[in-house]
């Protein structure tokens, strides 16, 4: 009998929440971010069980996008960070694979590049994140350079990124929205492209001719507040793992390491067999919730490198073998995070490959 910690991805999960961000933006193209290996979740699998309906696919890097093109994905993938040098250009060429372009650098090598076959290309605009993209007073040249270069495909989509979509109560959203407007104005007929998940769940005036969701097509939401479209979302990654074994303390007695947790009373504590070397945050507090047969429970003691302990005391015979729930279908994992100090996106993303992907 192997160890009981897996992870269970939910693949029909997965397809309803991307035909929820296709519905929500019927006119729009719907474009999954499979980058950082699905979020945790198997890029590949993930690729696969979407293949029929998504119509491109985004990743941060050509590896990502090779990977894909081996395991026998055929849409068009983005590079959402662009080429890191010039040959990656003549791979892009050769594979099918979309071009972002932020910096002076990755446009010159694409103008420069010996390639036979035309490249698509996205232009990134700083709107005001400050992370990637042409300031907008750029853009007007850089678009021009590239539409007349005769490696770059006709239709180049001018993209940007919001900082905030997420904030209802932030005005940066607009500023930023406000900001790309005018710098698209005078470009005829150009596709765009700016909604992430935040906007497609709750602007739909910033729906343009390509959507870009991520975190919410793994059915998470990215608010911190119940959204009348995100409420509908399904979560499609269960971190799960069993009791490896249960003992009673007395009060006053230590769990864990350093030995900073004391029971208050006498206690029934169960030991968890996932731990930081799972992918479950070493920085969990204690009191962090987690279910064991279907019930909250505290987490107590340190999170160690295989192992976590649990205050069961107020269960009914908790016994080796017991089925526990971290985070998935039964505990978001944005209410784990939020206990973290941490955001659900990084639990989901650091999951270790020493933890089994099961697909149902």
């Amino acid at each position: 009998m192997s160890r009981p910690t897996q992870v269970t991805i939910d693949l029909q999960a997965l397809r309803d929440n991307f035909a929820l961000a296709q519905s929500l933006a019927p006119n729009a193209q719907t474009m999954p971010m499979v980058k950082a290996n699905a979020y945790g979740h198997g890029m590949v699998a993930v690729a696969q069980a979407l293949a029929d309906t998504a119509p491109a696919f985004g990743v941060a890097c050509i590896e990502e996008a090779l990977e894909l093109r081996d395991a026998g994905i055929t849409q068009p993938i983005l590079l959402l960070e662009g080429t890191f040098s010039a040959d990656e250009v003549n791979t892009a060429a050769l594979k099918g694979f979309w071009l972002m372009v932020e910096n002076q650098p990755q446009k010159e090598a694409i103008i420069n590049a010996d390639i036979a076959q035309r490249v698509n290309v996205w232009l990134g605009v700083d709107t005001g994140m400050h992370r990637l993209g042409f300031a907008p007073q750029e853009v007007a040249g850089v678009f021009r350079d590239l539409s007349e270069s005769r490696n770059v495909n006709e239709q180049i989509v001018v993209a940007t990124h919001f900082a905030c979509a997420e904030d209802f109560d932030s005005e940066f959203t607009d500023k930023q929205l406000a900001t790309f407007h005018k710098t698209v104005t005078d470009f005829d007929s150009v596709k765009t492209s700016l909604a992430n998940s935040a906007s497609v769940l709750g602007r739909p005036d910033t729906h343009r001719d390509w959507n870009r969701p991520g975190y919410m097509i793994y059915g998470a939401s990215p608010f911190d507040q119940p959204q009348e479209n995100a409420d509908k979302l399904k979560p499609v990654m269960t971190l799960s793992s069993a009791v490896i074994s249960v003992r009673q303390i007395d009060t006053g007695e230590a769990v864990g390491y350093s030995g900073k947790w004391r029971a208050e009373r006498p206690s029934t504590i169960a030991t968890i067999g996932i731990g930081y070397g799972d992918g479950y945050p070493r920085t969990a507090p204690y009191g962090t919730p987690v279910l064991v047969n279907g019930i909250e429970c505290p987490l107590v003691g340190s999170v160690s490198m295989d192992m976590i302990s649990v205050d069961v005391t107020d269960l009914e015979n908790v016994a080796i073998g017991d089925p526990v729930e971290l985070w998935g279908k039964q505990l978001a994992v944005n209410r784990v995070a939020a206990s973290c100090g941490t955001l659900g996106y990084e639990l989901l993303t650091r999951m270790p490959l020493r933890v089994p992907k099961i697909y149902p």
